[in-house]
Formats: structure tokens, C-alpha cells, sequence
């Protein structure tokens, strides 16, 4: 494996400032290119899969983590308040106390539950200088958050089904899971005390799990202070693990914020909250992408799809709209000019598709497709190459041809 804090830079896909700050890293365009194409597979997926999406501020008042439960069990991971027109406000650790308010802020019958809202929102630890790292742990990061408000029969699917939306995932971005983990709570004052409740999330989580036929341990001391989670575990260059998704249900915060519907009886019942992330923080996504990868990405994943090149100066007309057809088709695409046509390629290395551009294939308006893993794919009418790459990258196949 690739150290993504190294190739990341080298790559022109993020970096760091001490002006901005430790465990703040900025995107690059490329790397950027990367996070954008992310993102949208994540809104996609969720989409065809019944989610609606949200917005909520990054900030909330302190007495919204004190109800969540955040400020007892999680204060010390949290960023002072800051005193704001006589209200203490609070950059929050979490998205869940956003998206519990919002379910609140509507009555509910039991014929919209499942309910499911997701988000990519900012949300914000206050980490230990001396384990900040690249994009691995960071002090701001981007979350593909959601939480599936449900009544108790629908949570073991809703919790199986999140589970095969992250396999998807993972399948999609060529990743490899290390193990499957069930976090369980352990003693002390960071969980929330409430045995009955953590019985039954254990059990029902185990259930999906057993169902799904993932074999996994079971480890005390890793849940949410709010109840267990399933989390999917990855490795790094330097054989560690950590988690990269995770689903979690949750009897508690729908108690302490109020929640409800009305049931079939037309008496007021309380929810279920299954808290979900398909890849995770985008941030430490994209670190475990460029480690797994070491900068290849899948195609639909590159910053750059499509390098085309022109034979001679004689060709560059004809490369220029070539290019301009794939990025009308949405491919990211783009000319290189200049140097030997091997030094091009060399250069173009990580990109997965070539097309190379002579005065043949100028004048019949083709191109020669070369693949990043040194295939040669053939000579195709500009307009079938075009088709033939975008429907690969829409298809988010990890192959190339």
C-alpha cells in the first residue's frame, strides 16, 4: 500500500498550512475532482434508494448536544462554546441532533416510516495535535451522514439494507474490507446507562449481521455512547485499522428529543433511529481511495478521465474537440501538447483512457484508446469511444474495458 499522506501531496490532491492549521487540509483541484465524484455516487445511490436529503448548520446551541446526550458522554471530543449574543453556541461533533430536530419538526404517521434523511454535512473534533494525520484524522471533516426513522419491525431491514449499500460501495471503489466489527458498550460514564435499551440494539444488530452471512467480532468499548454499531473496518499502508462506515441503532436519542408518530391505533409512538454512513468521512474515504490505489483510481473515480493526444501540431483541431465531446458526455477530459508523444503517455500514466489522435484518425474523425494498464483498446469512431467510456464510468465499474 501507498502512504496517502505522501501521495496525496505528490499527486496534487490535497495539502496542509500552519496559517490555516493542523488537521485542516485544503483540496486541490484534482483532488477535489476526486471528493466532487464521490459525493454524487453517495447522493445517487442514497436517492434510488429512498433517502431524502437535508441541509443543517455546522453550529447548534449547547443545549442541543446536553439533550442529545453529546455534552455528558462526548464533551471532551467537542469544541468549546462560543458565547453568541447571550447563547452559547457549539461547532457540532455530530449530525444526529440536526436531523433529530428536523424529524421533529413535523408530525409523522406511521404510513411515511420507514423515514430516512441523509446529508454530507460538516461536523467538527476537537483531536489531540499528535494524532492528527493527512486526511486519516482530521479536526473539520465532510460526513456521508443519514438517520432511517422507523418503527421496531422495520429496523432489522433498514439496518441490513445500509449494510448492502455500503457493499455496494466498497465493491464500486475497488476497496477491501478487513473485518466487520460489532461494537458493543463497556463500563463507565461514557455510555448512556440504560441496559434494556443496549440489549436490544445488540440483538437486533446481531441478527443483521447473522442474516447477512459477514463473519465478525464482537468487541466492548468501541460503540457510540448512545447504543452499538456494526462498523466496517479497514487497513492502511501501515497495517492499522480503522473505521471507515458504520451502522448503529439507536433507542435513546429518539427518547430524549421526544419523538414520535401516530400508529395504525392513532396513539403516539416512539421511532427507532438507525444511524447510518455508507463510505464514512469523505475525508478519510478519499485517504483509503489513494492508498488502495496508489493514485490509479477506478474511472469513474479519476480526476482526469481522458487524456487525448495529438500525433502533431497538425492533429491539435482535432484533439481539442474530441476532448470537448467527452466533456460534453461528462467525461473530464483534456488535451496535452507539447514534448514526444511517448513523454504524453508516460506522463498520463494514472489516467485510464488515452486517446491517441494521428492524421488517419483525423481526418476519419477516430480514435486510438490506449488503457492506463497498457492495453491496446482499438481505433473507434470519436463518437462510439465516447459512449463506450462514459457508459463504463456511469456504471462505476472498477474494470476499464
Amino acid at each position: 500500500m501507498f502512504d496517502h499522506r505522501k501521495l496525496g501531496r505528490e499527486l496534487g490532491l490535497f495539502d496542509t498550512d500552519p496559517l490555516i492549521g493542523a488537521g485542516l487540509p485544503y483540496w486541490l483541484p484534482d483532488g477535489a475532482e476526486v471528493r466532487y465524484a464521490l459525493e454524487s455516487y453517495i447522493r445517487g445511490a442514497e436517492r434510488r434508494a429512498g433517502y431524502q436529503h437535508v441541509y443543517s448548520p455546522v453550529l447548534g446551541k449547547r443545549e442541543l448536544y446536553e439533550i442529545s446526550g453529546h455534552w455528558a458522554h462526548y464533551r471532551d471530543d467537542m469544541f468549546p462554546p462560543m458565547p453568541v449574543s447571550g447563547d452559547e453556541l457549539v461547532l457540532r461533533p455530530s449530525l444526529c441532533p440536526h436531523h433529530a430536530v428536523i424529524y421533529r419538526s413535523r408530525s409523522h404517521s406511521y404510513r411515511e416510516l420507514p423515514l430516512r434523511i441523509a446529508e454530507l454535512g460538516g461536523q467538527h473534533r476537537a483531536e489531540l495535535s499528535g494524532v492528527l494525520g493527512g486526511l486519516t484524522r482530521v479536526r473539520v471533516m465532510q460526513l456521508n451522514d443519514a438517520h432511517i426513522f422507523c418503527t421496531l419491525d422495520q429496523v432489522g431491514a433498514e439496518a441490513a439494507d445500509a449494510l448492502a449499500l455500503i457493499q455496494c460501495a466498497y465493491e464500486a471503489m475497488g476497496i477491501e474490507v478487513l473485518r466487520y466489527r460489532l461494537s458493543l458498550g463497556g463500563p463507565g460514564s461514557k455510555y448512556a446507562d440504560d441496559p434494556m435499551l443496549w440489549a436490544r440494539a445488540t440483538a437486533l444488530l446481531t441478527d443483521v449481521l447473522d442474516a447477512s452471512g459477514v463473519d465478525f467480532e464482537a468487541e466492548p468499548g468501541e460503540a457510540a455512547f448512545y447504543g452499538p454499531k456494526v462498523d466496517v473496518q479497514v487497513g492502511d499502508h501501515a497495517d492499522r485499522e480503522a473505521t471507515m462506515s458504520t451502522v448503529q441503532i439507536d433507542f435513546f436519542q429518539p427518547a430524549r428529543f421526544g419523538l414520535s408518530y401516530v400508529g395504525a391505533d392513532g396513539a403516539q409512538h416512539q421511532p427507532v433511529m438507525v444511524h447510518r454512513s455508507i463510505v464514512g468521512t469523505i475525508e478519510r474515504a478519499v485517504a483509503v481511495l489513494i492508498e488502495r490505489h496508489g493514485g490509479a483510481f477506478p474511472a469513474w473515480l479519476a480526476p482526469l478521465q481522458v487524456l487525448v493526444l495529438p500525433v502533431s501540431d497538425t492533429e491539435q483541431e482535432a484533439a481539442a474537440a474530441f476532448a470537448a465531446r467527452c466533456v460534453v458526455a461528462g467525461l473530464r477530459a483534456r488535451t496535452a501538447l507539447g514534448g514526444s508523444l511517448g513523454a504524453r503517455i508516460r506522463d498520463g500514466r494514472l489516467v485510464p483512457y488515452i486517446a491517441v489522435i494521428g492524421p488517419a484518425e483525423a481526418s476519419e474523425d477516430t480514435v486510438a484508446l490506449r488503457l492506463r494498464d497498457g492495453r491496446q483498446a482499438g481505433s473507434f469512431p470519436a463518437a462510439e469511444a465516447v459512449s463506450r467510456i462514459a457508459g463504463l464510468v456511469n456504471a462505476y465499474s472498477t474494470n476499464l474495458w
